[in-house]
């Protein structure tokens, strides 16, 4: 797969181009309707005074960074507010490329294509570690996959694509293996609070100076176009301190700083957000779940049921995952998903659906009716 151009837009392009309604089912934006905090700090914010429309400091608003240091367990100056997740990914990638020895990214296949994408970006190596028949990435695959060269091994946990959610034990052996590398281990955790099976458990519990937990609010606010997110790095003077200085510094001369309305509003959500919130979004996605996977079995289709996230592979038989067949559930049956061709080689005969839309039910209908 070329990871040079965004795989996604191909699809949703194609889809808004289409002379139908289609379910979109491409893309994982939230549905459902942000904590009213944060509409609250919103409107306070309208009132603020002049002093509070200029430069945040570049690592993020000092309260901010309180409030996910003390959610996180860390000291506050490990926190550094990005634009969103994927820049904080960026930041850890070309971090540990630039901090470690080798020249090599292990990603797991199937893949996110936007690890892979910034990977190719940075001009790293890549190896894939292809996930096993229950969707995981297991330990003793990665480090047999691991080497000398390897500087950067990229966890996704609740996993986009696959679902999988790893526990305490796994990530401790992730990052037992980067500190036998010297390489970094890279954990993206931006689906934590969609946790169905109770096993999610950040790395950072593995209290590793060889980890990076990336995190944002897009997911868990229903609040994507906000683009606040956080890396939480190595402490400053620990033998990987470098990694912090140096992400701080490339995220003042790429950004400068990011959106103080939107951290000032992010930060009033964390504070009066109740947790009935967070379980009713996760109840929303299980419901949803359980209704579309019912449907797929229905018409003989093989699936995963996720343990956390939001998104379904399928695969349905004679009909492998790839872009041209996608079009073709875009045009016949009016459903857009991703095609497993996108994500790696280990799942290209699937197709992903992501369950961030009320008209699941409609789409699993005509699907159904589609491969009746």
């Amino acid at each position: 797969m070329d990871y040079t151009e965004p795989q996604f837009f191909r699809v949703m392009q194609y889809a808004a181009r289409a002379d139908r309604d289609v379910v979109d089912m491409v893309s994982g934006n939230p549905d459902w309707d942000p904590p009213e905090g944060l509409r609250d700090g919103l409107r306070d914010y309208a009132e603020a005074p002049a002093d509070d429309y200029q430069y945040p400091p570049s690592v993020g608003l000092t309260p901010l960074r309180d409030e996910i240091a003390a959610r996180r367990g860390v000291d506050r100056n490990r926190v550094l507010i990005t634009n969103g997740a994927g820049e904080a990914n960026h930041l850890a990638m070309t971090g540990g490329l630039h901090h470690f020895d080798g020249n090599e990214i292990l990603l797991t296949d199937p893949v996110y294509p936007y690890y892979a994408g910034r990977a190719n970006f940075v001009g790293a190596d890549i190896s894939f570690v292809p996930v096993d028949e229950r969707n995981r990435l297991d330990p003793a695959d990665v480090r047999a996959a691991a080497s000398d060269e390897t500087a950067v091994i990229v966890v996704n946990s609740p996993n986009n694509p696959t679902g999988a959610v790893y526990d305490a034990d796994a990530m401790a052996e992730f990052a037992a293996i980067a500190e036998e590398y010297d390489a970094l281990l890279l954990s993206d955790e931006v689906y934590d609070h969609f946790d169905y099976a109770g096993r999610f458990s950040s790395a950072l519990h593995a209290d590793s100076d060889h980890v990076v937990a990336t995190n944002s609010l897009s997911k868990t606010m229903a609040i994507t176009g906000f683009r606040v997110g956080y890396a939480i790095f190595p402490p400053e003077d620990g033998p990987t301190g470098a990694l912090l200085e140096r992400a701080r510094t490339q995220h003042m001369l790429t950004n400068v700083t990011g959106s103080r309305p939107a951290q000032y509003a992010v930060l009033r959500a964390l504070k009066t957000t109740s947790p009935d919130y967070y379980a009713a979004c996760r109840r929303r996605l299980e419901d949803r779940v359980d209704d579309f996977c019912a449907a797929l079995a229905e018409v003989g289709a093989e699936y995963n049921r996720p343990d956390g996230g939001f998104y379904v592979m399928a695969r349905f038989p004679g009909f492998p995952g790839s872009f041209e067949n996608v079009y073709e559930l875009i045009d016949e049956a009016g459903v857009a998903g991703m095609p497993g061709e996108a994500f790696g080689e280990s799942r290209r005969d699937w197709i992903r659906f992501a369950l961030v839309t009320p008209r699941v039910d409609e789409a699993a209908q005509r699907l159904a009716n589609y491969f009746e």
